[in-house]
């Protein structure tokens, strides 16, 4: 057997019919790496009768003179065939060798085990002992994450659509989806000039450059394989429900107005001073929507970005304004999605979370918001390097220049804004 390289029929024709096909391994997404820096092939490993048993994507790149190359979500292959597996490695570091690459990432779309996010267990499966397969043929592990170390996360919250159930959701993400939409919260489709608006909402939580996004929109719309979703405030559904909400709170404190005259318990003080808040808060929300109805402006509070792939979609990116954090639109952004996909797709994965389930993690508000929506939790391989050059990687690697090249800038630290604009200044 020997590696060559594929056509780009040949490529797809294998990656979309493998389990472990997935985006990341497209011609759309080496394109995006190629935007960025990167050179990329389309490897094969195949027989005597030419009959492709691997396959992969592998972009390269060198970064402060360390050449290396990256498989993104790992090679589509049979991982337990490990007679495959070795002969396929040797062959590999043959090959990149007369490249000069130094080594090769990868991190495998392997499910090891299932947490039990109410107390953080993994339930392991069989996949495990695909740990040692890999370290049986020179791949090192690396550290195993709990937050967002690595280059794509290790613990995923995936939603299965098809059971997808509303009520079947925790009461607080409930109450925050319908809060939305008495908001009068509406999400659209839209084509790629709504890619400025979501880059307002994201620039906060991600260091990308400022046509990163745009590029990933137009390179994957050309095969339909991603959506631009958008949330916007019907400013007259919004100021008639704020009417109708004030008015209902008025009476409601007017009642216990009156009540606290003839008998001033504690209880029912508490009663009057929160009916108190919420009058003011419909109050508020009168002004903003009476003024978003006199200019007929139209206000955009959230946005996602969702690859489709398979039998699956996956929230690439999302944000909201935080000016409107009270209008929950994140909440209703990701209901809405589900709702839009789930009679086209079989799941929907909600994007990383992290591994630690305490309160006192940093991100537990990211991963209650996720958990809310009850998808189960799986965790992944994790990440690896096979060393090419054994000898550069470990000298690389005791001086800690590859911790340095690879904290959380992997494949998106180049600066092309100063092209573009030159470009658009022309």
């Amino acid at each position: 057997m020997h590696i060559r390289e594929l056509s780009i029929y040949e490529f797809n024709s294998f990656v979309q019919t493998s389990s472990l096909g997935t985006y990341y391994q497209t011609l759309s997404y080496a394109q995006l790496m190629g935007e960025y820096g990167y050179d990329y092939d389309f490897i094969g490993y195949v027989n005597e009768y030419d009959q492709i048993k691997v396959a992969s994507l592998i972009v390269r790149r060198s970064i402060n003179h360390v050449k290396y190359g990256y498989a993104p979500r790992g090679f589509i292959l049979d991982y337990f065939n490990s007679n495959l597996l070795k002969s396929f490695t040797e062959d590999l570091i043959k090959y990149y060798k007369k490249k000069k690459l130094i080594f090769i990432k990868l991190n495998p779309e392997i499910v090891i085990s299932e947490v039990d996010a109410q107390n953080g267990l993994a339930t392991y499966n069989w996949n495990y002992e695909i740990r040692d397969i890999l370290a049986d043929n020179g791949y090192l592990k690396l550290k195993d994450n709990l937050y967002f170390e690595s280059t794509l996360p290790r613990y995923q919250a995936v939603v299965s659509l098809k059971n997808f159930d509303f009520t079947k959701v925790s009461k607080n993400t409930r109450n925050k989806v319908r809060k939305g939409i008495s908001k009068g919260l509406h999400i659209e489709i839209a084509d790629a000039s709504g890619i400025d608006i979501l880059n307002r909402f994201i620039a906060r939580k991600k260091k990308t450059q400022e046509f990163y996004y745009k590029d990933y929109y137009h390179l994957f719309q050309r095969d339909g394989m991603i959506d631009l979703f958008l949330v916007s405030v019907d400013s007259t559904e919004y100021l008639l429900h704020s009417r109708k909400m004030y008015e209902e709170e008025l009476n409601r404190n007017q009642y216990y107005q009156e009540v606290i005259k003839n008998k001033p318990s504690q209880k029912n003080i508490n009663i009057k001073m929160e009916s108190d808040r919420q009058l003011l808060a419909y109050k508020n929300d009168i002004e903003i929507a009476t003024k978003l109805n006199k200019t007929n402006d139209k206000l955009y509070v959230a946005g996602a970005l969702v690859m489709k792939y398979q039998n699956r979609v996956h929230i690439l990116i999302s944000g909201y304004d935080t000016r409107y954090k009270h209008f929950d639109p994140n909440y209703y952004l990701h209901y809405a999605i589900m709702d839009y996909y789930k009679e086209q797709f079989d799941y929907i994965d909600l994007n990383g979370i992290t591994g630690d389930f305490t309160d006192e993690n940093p991100y537990n508000g990211l991963n209650k918001f996720k958990l809310g929506f009850n998808p189960r939790v799986y965790e992944y391989i994790g990440e690896y390097d096979l060393p090419i050059n054994s000898r550069k990687y470990y000298h690389l690697r005791k001086k800690g220049e590859l911790a340095k090249i690879f904290n959380k800038t992997d494949i998106k630290v180049i600066d092309k804004n100063k092209k573009k604009k030159e470009l658009l200044q022309k």
